[in-house]
């Protein structure tokens, strides 16, 4: 009994495991195939870089985009996809001990909830972080802050985003959330519901401290360009690292304090 036992437990971590590695990969490829813009991840990156304005092929792409209903749902799903290919790796050790736990509320007699109810509440709060990222990139291109390649064009407004993200990074609620990403059996141990509806409230729950500890980290895509692989893969191994290490809270710290120096000396090119 406990060898049938032991052998359903570990089916049900390798289902949890192969579906989070599947949409991880989907995502980033979703991302990598350029997200329905017309062009690779790998030549947008190509396309961010400084002098690529006179290259032809990269011409064609510097006509500001019409923003059809039609195009604004496109750069929703662009921003979530990136979002999910960049955060679910270090949301990882939250969705697998959430699947540990609930197998424990199924042996004990207790409702059982597909872990993809938590997953799913988890993915909401990013959906909404992107739904405001979308309704930003459409304001920023509006103004001319961001270029037809989504590229932060302005100093002051770079300079201003760099002191921004880097300020919010010295903050309480900045580490307050981290504290609760870096914390998952604490999470679960003080927040657990019952249910469906519980286990979707505590992913939802969860998904809004991470966006809350890397909304404005994410906000730096502005600046470095919103398809620019440098900066999506440089900024998901960051927020892993943040996350996950033992010194997470002072790898914070000390980026917040690297962002502040580098806007206040693009600033101070600017004046």
């Amino acid at each position: 009994m406990d060898a049938a036992l032991e052998g359903v437990v570990r089916r049900d971590r390798r289902v949890v495991v192969t579906a989070l590695i599947a949409v991880i990969a989907l995502s980033w490829a979703y991302l990598l195939a350029g997200a329905g813009m017309g062009m690779s991840a790998f030549e947008m990156t190509r396309l961010a870089r400084p002098g690529m304005a006179d290259d032809v092929t990269c011409m064609a792409m510097m006509t500001p985009a019409v923003w059809t209903p039609g195009y604004a749902i496109l750069m929703f799903f662009m921003w979530w996809m990136m979002m999910l290919a960049m955060m679910l790796p270090s949301a990882a050790p939250m969705i697998l001990l959430f699947a540990a736990l609930n197998r424990k509320q199924r042996d004990s007699g207790r409702p059982y909830v597909a872990t993809s109810v938590f997953a799913l509440g988890y993915l909401a709060a990013w959906a909404g972080f992107s739904l405001v990222a979308t309704m930003l990139q459409w304001g920023f291109e509006l103004t001319g802050m961001l270029s037809p390649s989504l590229v932060g064009t302005n100093v002051i407004f770079c300079g201003a985003l760099l002191v921004a993200a880097g300020t919010y990074q010295l903050t309480p609620i900045k580490h307050a959330c981290l504290s609760h990403c870096r914390s998952p059996l604490a999470f679960l141990g003080t927040r657990w519901r019952r249910g469906a509806r519980g286990a979707l409230r505590m992913g939802v729950e969860h998904g809004a401290y991470c966006v809350g500890c890397c909304w404005f980290l994410m906000g730096l895509l502005y600046f470095g360009g919103v398809m620019n692989l440098y900066w999506i893969v440089g900024l998901a191994l960051f927020v892993l690292f943040e996350k996950t290490i033992p010194a997470g809270h002072w790898l914070g710290y000390a980026t917040g304090v690297g962002l502040c120096v580098w806007g206040a000396a693009l600033l101070g090119v600017a004046g």
